[in-house]
């Protein structure tokens, strides 16, 4: 089957097919298609042949969690084709830094995510797997068919052969990088105008500013958040600069997690995975991810516990949709920095992603920071590193930072670093970036 027959049909599967009409019969469904894919996938990953060996399938359910450490551990023993973590990992920076993202390794597309818990996480994709990634992403995304044409304005901070499969002869993609400023993006979106605008939430915050403005003239049919905790506030925002319904997708490494329905209520996306829920606090409806995705057959991901809290939806949605509605997604509590440009004139922003990469990049032995900006011109670092290693990895943070900091064509702030301490109240948002001042600009 071609790539367009596939992602066709996973497309129909998704958006017409796959219909359930209780929640009993989803469950169902979602048990047989997890039994047949632990059967098929065990045998080639050495990680849980061996960490599964004598359970009986059919309890899968209650099977032994693993989390992004013991996977990134395992690496080499998780996947089923061969592929290194040194291998994936040296790909995976190189793209970072010459910000080419379309190589791969043996056809596999290799990508790097931090996520919530502030440890680097590496993925691995094959051609099918995004094949079935795109025509679930368009079936949930799109808001006309898949015949009727689009125009879509995608802004990351890196793109990926993932996100590129989902260009069609009748959907052209356009990517917008973060590192670039908003006004070189605007010139370029009013000559698209695109029909979807999907950025993260900081991001369209600065696109609303430059459309209330008249600097930015679109005004896309449909626009969805990414990346980052949407904000009721922002929400709320955004939609009166737009109006429009904001809507969202929870994309991480770990899987395509959840959309937004008609309504703008977040749906986990249990027709594509599985997602159990570790409750923190039943009352509230506060629960992490267990997440068990029957679609990845290259990286399994199998009883994977997220670092995110979501929050359940007291109320049933209106859309009547069996899948899980969530009021919120409590996890990637992120912060723009604000940092005086060169003269002091103004101020420039750093997007959160970037100063999680400038940390996540500088060793590997860093288990744990947080990041805090205090001021314009300060920024302290909270960081967890074996205490031998401690002078050294400073350093590196250093100059990862300045680096950042110089090509965003910024002053360094003064970076001081203090002792780490272990988040331990999750009904707290955990906050590994975090700007605690409010910017006069």
């Amino acid at each position: 089957m071609n790539d367009k027959l596939a992602i066709l049909r996973q497309y129909l599967l998704t958006k017409y097919v796959r219909k359930f009409k209780s929640r009993q019969q989803l469950l169902a469904w979602q048990n047989t298609k997890v039994i047949g894919f632990l059967t098929d996938v065990l045998p080639k990953s050495r990680f849980y042949r061996d960490r599964y060996q004598g359970l009986d399938l059919s309890s899968w359910q209650t099977f032994p969690i693993i989390d992004k450490s013991a996977m990134m551990a395992n690496f080499d023993d998780l996947n089923t084709v061969g592929i290194t973590k040194d291998s994936a990992f040296t790909l995976a920076i190189e793209a970072e830094t010459t910000r080419n993202f379309s190589p791969t390794i043996q056809g596999y597309t290799i990508g790097l995510s931090s996520g919530t818990s502030g440890n680097r996480g590496l993925f691995i994709v094959s051609p099918v797997e995004r094949q079935l990634w795109a025509g679930s992403i368009l079936a949930k995304a799109l808001p006309h068919s898949i015949f009727t044409s689009e125009r879509i304005a995608f802004f990351l901070r890196a793109n990926s052969n993932l996100y590129e499969t989902v260009q069609r002869q009748r959907i052209r993609f356009e990517y917008f990088d973060l590192f670039a400023t908003v006004e070189n993006h605007i010139e370029r979106l009013n000559r698209i105008d695109p029909t979807i605008l999907v950025a993260p939430p900081s991001m369209l915050r600065r696109l609303a500013a430059a459309r209330s403005s008249g600097e930015l003239r679109i005004l896309p049919e449909k626009i969805i958040a990414v990346a980052e905790v949407l904000d009721p506030l922002d929400a709320t925002y955004l939609s009166e600069c737009f109006g429009r319904t904001i809507h969202q997708l929870y994309q991480c490494t770990e899987g395509f997690l959840g959309s937004t329905c008609a309504y703008g209520t977040l749906h986990l996306n249990e027709d594509i995975l599985v997602i159990q829920k570790e409750y923190i606090d039943r009352q509230l409806g506060k629960f992490m991810p267990i997440i068990t995705d029957f679609n990845r057959r290259t990286q399994p991901i199998i009883r994977y516990r997220l670092d995110d809290i979501l929050t359940e939806r007291p109320d049933p949605c209106p859309c009547e949709s069996v899948f899980t509605a969530l009021a919120s997604v409590e996890g990637r509590c992120d912060d723009i920095f604000w940092l005086p440009n060169l003269t002091g004139e103004k101020l420039i922003s750093i997007f959160p992603d970037f100063v999680r990469r400038a940390i996540m990049t500088a060793s590997v032995d860093i288990q744990a920071y947080r990041v805090v900006q205090t001021s314009p011109t300060a920024i302290a670092v909270f960081v967890k590193v074996p205490p031998a290693l401690q002078p050294a990895i400073q350093q590196q943070i250093d100059l990862s930072l300045i680096d950042l900091f110089e090509r965003s064509h910024c002053q360094i702030p003064n970076i001081s670093y203090q002792e780490y301490v272990q988040h331990t109240e999750h009904h707290h948002k955990l906050r590994r970036i975090q700007r605690a001042f409010t910017p006069d600009n």
